[in-house]
């Protein structure tokens, strides 16, 4: 009986792909469904994080970080939302320098994240929400579906928000770039397997 364990195969059909030369992705992270799936340069795709396109396309910005068992574009959990993701063209969008964290979850049926947001630790972005520009959920956040949430909004797990007048957009972003510099020396990355 050997000790090495087999890699599972992937658990739906295998999605067409657009994947910049210069992304780094895990081989063991998910991409499944129908739909393209477009991740732009400089984007990190940790190990065991799931790309789901059977609803729409996936679209990923550049310089964005997925972490692992993160899901993009995940079948809504409301009935509300159900009817929102029949005939979508774009499922999930995320923009440039989004960072969705361990175990969050962004519904699928035209979902936009906007640039330089974070996705915290098991938050969850429901479907046809629209999370402006520089937002942060802290972990176990909930957006709801279809909900907008304006730039700059820092939103709580408890439901509170403030803005975010720290004026700190640019040093994130120089601070994402040095992230990514060093996630691409730690993750072995073979987006041939995509391919």
């Amino acid at each position: 009986m050997s000790s090495k364990r087999t890699p599972h195969p992937p658990s739906g059909p295998r999605p067409p792909v657009h994947l910049s030369s210069s992304l780094t992705i895990s081989d063991t992270a998910q991409l499944t469904g129908t739909h393209t799936i477009e991740i732009r340069s400089e984007s990190v795709i940790h190990p065991r994080a799931r790309l789901e396109s059977s609803v729409g396309r996936l679209a990923i910005g550049r310089r964005c970080v997925v972490h692992e068992r993160a899901t993009l574009g995940a079948a809504p959990v409301s009935s509300a939302g159900l009817g929102r993701v029949e005939g979508v063209e774009v499922a999930v969008t995320l923009a440039d320098y989004v960072t969705v964290e361990v175990g969050a979850v962004v519904e699928a049926g035209e979902t936009v994240v906007g640039e330089g947001t974070v996705v915290g630790v098991g938050a969850r972005v429901g479907a046809g929400a629209v999370v402006g520009k520089h937002c942060t959920l802290t972990p176990y956040t909930e957006i709801a579906a279809g909900e907008v949430v304006p730039d700059f909004t820092v939103v709580y797990s408890n439901g509170l928000r403030r803005t975010d007048k720290r004026g700190v957009a640019e040093l994130k972003n120089k601070g994402m770039v040095r992230q990514i510099d060093v996630l691409r020396r730690m993750i072995p990355s073979n987006p041939a397997k995509f391919a």
